[in-house]
């Protein structure tokens, strides 16, 4: 086993944002039915704010990915305005990383909860993956 310093530590943060368009309401999503940010968008955008904490960190060749969510959609986002999402990292046990996700809307708290990734090694990662094409 090839012992690797993820350079990791509790505390870390990131953010990520973007504005609400038709393109990532529940309507268009197909999570239902209304012209406001869907919950599968908010969930990608605090995925987004904890992949922005910890990636950049990483030794080359390395990468996470996503592996649990548990989020509450606290309220409704029109169109027009912008979803910022943010990410503390509040735990790491081996190449396993728990985060604290939040989104906010300018007005309100829209989400809470926390995700959790594991640190990969890209290479072999995706070469499992593509072994089920054979």
């Amino acid at each position: 086993m090839i012992i690797v310093d993820l350079n990791l530590k509790a505390g870390m943060t990131g953010q990520a944002r973007e504005k609400v368009t038709l393109d990532n309401t529940a309507l268009r999503f197909g999570s239902g039915t209304v012209k406001v940010y869907a919950t599968p968008a908010m969930i990608g955008l605090m995925e987004k704010a904890s992949i922005n904490c910890v990636d950049s960190h990483l030794p080359d060749g390395l990468a996470s990915v996503g592996t649990n969510v548990e989020i509450r959609h606290l309220a409704a986002t029109p169109i027009g305005m912008e979803a910022v999402a943010e990410a503390e990292l509040i735990e790491i046990e081996g190449f396993k990383l728990k985060f604290a996700v939040a989104a906010y809307d300018g007005r309100d708290k829209i989400g809470e909860g926390t995700h959790t990734r594991y640190v990969i090694n890209l290479e072999e990662f995706l070469k499992k993956a593509d072994a089920k094409l054979d």
